[in-house]
């Protein structure tokens, strides 16, 4: 693109145009391999709690087990933002599926002959969030390459967000009745061989496709690419808010949600059954929600996105007012669809304006910030509730999110910008703009 950027229309397309990004074929290799390995990754964690409960474990040992997931992607995410700019995204990807195929599939041998024991499930658990720490940053820089044609960005990453929406609706159900009838173990060699797939796939791409977008290189250091790193996500405003909004809402808001909704619905909804029920109308309000944007081409897309990040109050706010389930699974619906829309309209702004030679690092660096108070809510959503009150903590989440929705759309960079304005040498469809002049700022 040369000269003048391209002004993406808000109108919805035919359904014919809205996939045209599948006639892309490095997208569409990748697309079938990446919603593969999906519905794996979200069968695996039904698989992981049954083996610990099984294996006579309790809760103390399977909040080690869960928080050993969780940890690794958060130390290394960073780190892998910097070598996938250094040796490419599809080549870091490739080894992250390569190393969970086979950690997957020593657990379920570990598993079926008996020797999965709490610690070694804790050290598997920790290499495959190892795999996916380096694989997520990865992900949000390859994507943008895949997409020959820039317009179709935004359908691509609401594609890709159907294809997580569906596999954490369809994996658990699937996990639960494999789990029932064959063992844990039988689950975890499936997860092994959709990471197979994913691979698979990724080998198939495009040799065409950049290998190392320039970070780093030669001489120069691994301390001095994270500087230039944290210079571009600090040097936007749009951006380090809503990754600041991201932190504060998983340590405010979803960990105790996740803490704290299922003992409000073992109290007062009818058990597990029923928050099954919620958390599975949530997936099907992000399908819901990637259905509905997809084709579609908000003019203030960060607004929007934003505006979307409300919906995650209700359904704490259900459960802190006492509303019986069909409320709750009403409100759950709402911020599924909510998270959808803010997703796929976060990401095609994170990809059009960020150049792609740090775009992993700067991806890294918003998933670090998004991730890292999570565990700190898990651990102490309990604690705090029995000092206060589980409707108190979920109320306050509910009306932090609401007062925090609100304090980012306040701030001009999220709320007026649009697809066509420059920045930080950054536009939609490729070309260089000049440098913002401001030196200021991922959900």
């Amino acid at each position: 693109m040369t000269g003048e950027t391209e002004r993406i229309p808000a109108r919805p397309r035919r359904l014919s145009s809205r996939l045209a990004v599948l006639g892309e074929r490095d997208f569409r290799w990748f697309f079938v391999g990446y919603a593969t390995s999906l519905v794996g990754s979200s069968m695996a964690p039904v698989a992981v709690a049954f083996a610990v409960l099984d294996g006579g474990g309790g809760g103390t040992e399977l909040g080690w087990v869960m928080a050993a997931r969780i940890l690794p992607i958060v130390l290394v995410m960073v780190a892998g933002g910097v070598v996938a700019d250094r040796l490419g995204s599809r080549r870091v990807m490739l080894a992250a599926d390569v190393l969970r195929f086979a950690v997957q599939g020593a657990f379920a041998a570990l598993l079926a002959a008996g020797h999965a024991s709490v610690p070694v499930m804790v050290a598997l658990v920790a290499v495959w969030g190892l795999g996916e720490g380096v694989f997520l940053p990865a992900l949000g820089a390859l994507v943008p390459a895949l997409v020959r044609r820039k317009e179709h960005l935004p359908d691509a990453n609401t594609l890709l967000g159907l294809a997580r929406s569906v596999s954490t609706v369809a994996g658990p159900a699937l996990a639960g009745v494999i789990t029932a009838g064959f063992g844990p173990g039988a689950v975890l060699l499936i997860d092994a061989l959709t990471y197979g797939v994913g691979a698979l796939a990724l080998a198939r791409l495009s040799a065409a496709l950049p290998d190392g977008a320039g970070a780093g290189g030669g001489e120069d250091s691994v301390l001095a690419d994270l500087r230039d790193g944290w210079g571009e996500f600090r040097s936007r405003r749009w951006l380090w808010v809503t990754t600041v909004q991201m932190a504060l809402f998983n340590l405010l808001v979803w960990a105790p949600f996740l803490v704290l909704g299922p003992l409000t619905a073992q109290r007062e909804l009818g058990g597990a059954r029923a928050w099954g029920l919620v958390m599975g109308v949530y997936g099907v309000g992000a399908v819901l929600g990637g259905l509905l944007m997809l084709g579609r081409r908000p003019g203030r897309p960060l607004a929007v996105a934003t505006v979307a990040t409300l919906g995650w109050a209700m359904p704490s706010a259900a459960l802190a007012a006492g509303l019986p389930l069909l409320w709750t699974a009403a409100a759950a619906l709402v911020a599924g669809a909510g998270s959808a829309v803010c997703g796929s309209l976060y990401e095609s702004t994170l990809q059009s304006w960020v150049p792609a030679e740090v775009l992993a690092r700067v991806t890294a660096f918003g998933g670090l910030g998004a991730f890292v108070l999570g565990p700190l809510g898990l651990a102490a959503a309990g604690p705090l509730a029995d000092r206060v009150g589980v409707a108190a903590v979920l109320a306050f989440g509910a009306g932090w999110q609401l007062l925090a929705g609100a304090a980012v759309l306040a701030v001009r960079g999220v709320r007026d910008r649009r697809w066509e304005e420059p920045d930080g040498g950054a536009v939609p469809g490729g070309g260089a703009a000049e440098p913002s002049p401001t030196a200021a700022g991922a959900g």
